[in-house]
Order: structure tokens, then C-alpha cells, then sequence
């Protein structure tokens, strides 16, 4: 089954925008579901899938609808062309800081890249980045957000924030630290550079690499045994080293306990609406929130 989405998810009326995204023929994110695996395709070649208003509403439009449904049971994204993504579209932001074009400068981080990096990080299922070529700024971040990044040999990793006197964000202030290290994180963010592919297993920023020939049936052999493995168990393991990430080694210790003894007295998860101190609905860990300081949990 193949879904293609265009301009019609979710509209802002009072931010309809004339772009070159919207006047193609294909629209610049395609969503294609078969087998229980949903493939995200960021579709702008010729800008190497920069991320303008237009791909950043439907992207973002399109990760909550295979978060929320029930016959996604993996998500994989990756991009069209020469690179994965390169992060924010400079010429349309640059035009937007000129007054040339209505575009939501101090308004995108909170309207689409916390929205789509959270959907990313948090949805009940796993997520597999396939990095088909560079991935840089905001690119990179969503990369990072998934379980797994298979990337091609020729590809790279690249924050760019502070190469364009930006501050990072979509996520990468809290993925990044946790994949490499702070230390290295920091030095990453200070000073940009592209990692190689090689470097990035190195590092732990790529799971596998593999040959521009190879990656179609990497990912898809990868793909296929998450979506048929069980997915609420996947889930609930997303949802369990997120919130380990930030809590007290006494209170994982604890929510260990208690969902291993729910186990063993009902065969699957606690009842709903039970309710244990720091976690959400069934047990799980409350949902995770991006906020000044990294992703949060609501009190």
C-alpha cells in the first residue's frame, strides 16, 4: 500500500505561503506503507532536502500520522538524491530576514522542529534513519533521534550550528550527548565538521554503514525484523532508556521491579490507569517534552 501526502494534512490559513515546494509536481515529503513499515521520503533533490516552510509542515504533519497509527509498526526515514538532509533552507530563511518572504523565523523551532523531532524520539515504535548522503544541521538532528542510522559510505555527519552563529537545536542538545558523550558532543557543536561515515561507527552516530547499492536492502531487511517483532514491547523499551537516561539509578531500579512483578501477574503490561510514581498511563514513563533544557518530562 502507498500513501503519498501532499499539501493537504493539517493547514494554518493565515500562514498560506507560495513556495517552490508547492508549485512541483510532487510534493517535497512522501509517505509510502507497506508491510507494517512506513517509509518517509524528504523530497527536494535539487535543494539537497533542505527543510523550507512547506517541508517542514508536512514532514512534521506526516510523523505524527504514522505515530499515531496502529498499522505502522516501524518508521523509516530517509531522503531523495545526493543527501539525506541539510538542514534549514538558508536561501528561504535568508529571504525571510530580509523581508522578502513570510517566513516564521522565531516562530519554526517551537512549530516544527521540536514537534517532529519529539515525534521522532518518543512514538511507539522504532525509528530508522537511512542516510543516503550528507546530514547536516537540522538534518543530522533527526537522524540522531532514531534507534538505528544506517549510512552509506559516503556520507557524513555535520551539526553547522555554530557555523552559521546558530545555537543547535531539534533535538541534538539532548540526542547527541547521549550517543557520543558530552564531551565530544561539545567539541562537535563548537566546532562543525563533517564526520565520515567510518568515523561515525567509530563514534556510535552510525549503526552500520554500507554501500550507496547496499542501503535499500539494509534497511529494508532491518525494517522488516522490527516490524514484525513486538512493537509494544519496543515501545515500552523507547519510552524505559529515555527515561533512564535522566532518572536516579534507585528509581530505574525501581520501575524495573514493579513492571517485572506486573509481568509475572497479569502476563503483559499493568492494568490502564494504573498508575506508579514517575510514569504515564500503563506503567510507562510520562511523555517526554523539549523545552529549554533538553527533553523533559510534564509534572
Amino acid at each position: 500500500m502507498t500513501r503519498v501526502i501532499g499539501t493537504t494534512g493539517r493547514k494554518h490559513p493565515s500562514r498560506v505561503r507560495q513556495t517552490a515546494a508547492m508549485t512541483t509536481s510532487e510534493p517535497p515529503v512522501l509517505l509510502h506503507v507497506e508491510d507494517g513499515v512506513a517509509t518517509i521520503t524528504l523530497n527536494r533533490p535539487e535543494a539537497m532536502n533542505g527543510l523550507d516552510v512547506a517541508t517542514k509542515d508536512l514532514l512534521r504533519d506526516t510523523v505524527h500520522r504514522v505515530a499515531d497509527d496502529p498499522e505502522v509498526r516501524c518508521v523509516v526515514l530517509t531522503g531523495s538524491g545526493r543527501a539525506f538532509c541539510v538542514g534549514q533552507d538558508l536561501k528561504e530563511h535568508l529571504a525571510g530576514l530580509k523581508g522578502e518572504a513570510d517566513v516564521p523565523l522565531s516562530e519554526t523551532v517551537e512549530q516544527h522542529y521540536n514537534p517532529i523531532v519529539i515525534a521522532l524520539a518518543t512514538m511507539p515504535k522504532p525509528v530508522v534513519a537511512a542516510v543516503n548522503g550528507v546530514a547536516a544541521g537540522a538534518g543530522a538532528s533527526l537522524a540522531f533521534a532514531a534507534d538505528f542510522r544506517v549510512v552509506v559510505d559516503t556520507a557524513g555527519f555535520n551539526t553547522s550550528f555554530a557555523g552559521v552563529a546558530l545555537s543547535c537545536d531539534t533535538g541534538s542538545s539532548w540526542t547527541l550527548p547521549r550517543l557520543v558523550g558530552r564531551a565530544r558532543a561539545m567539541e562537535l557543536l563548537y566546532f562543525p565538521r563533517t564526520v565520515s561515515a567510518q568515523e561515525a561507527l567509530e563514534l556510535g552516530l552510525a549503526t552500520q554503514v554500507v554501500t550507496a547499492e547496499e542501503l535499500v536492502g539494509a534497511v529494508g531487511e532491518l525494517a522488516a525484523r522490527l516490524a514484525s517483532g513486538p512493537t509494544v514491547a519496543f515501545g515500552s523499551i523507547r519510552q524505559a532508556v529515555a527515561y533512564a537516561s535522566r532518572a536516579p539509578a534507585g528509581g530505574v531500579a525501581g520501575l524495573r521491579g514493579r513492571q517485572d512483578g506486573a509481568d509475572r501477574r497479569h502476563r503483559g503490561p499493568p492494568r490502564r490507569g494504573r498508575r506508579v510514581h514517575g510514569q504515564g498511563e500503563a506503567g510507562l514513563p510520562r511523555p517526554l517534552m523539549l523545552g529549554r533544557g533538553g527533553l523533559t518530562r510534564p509534572r
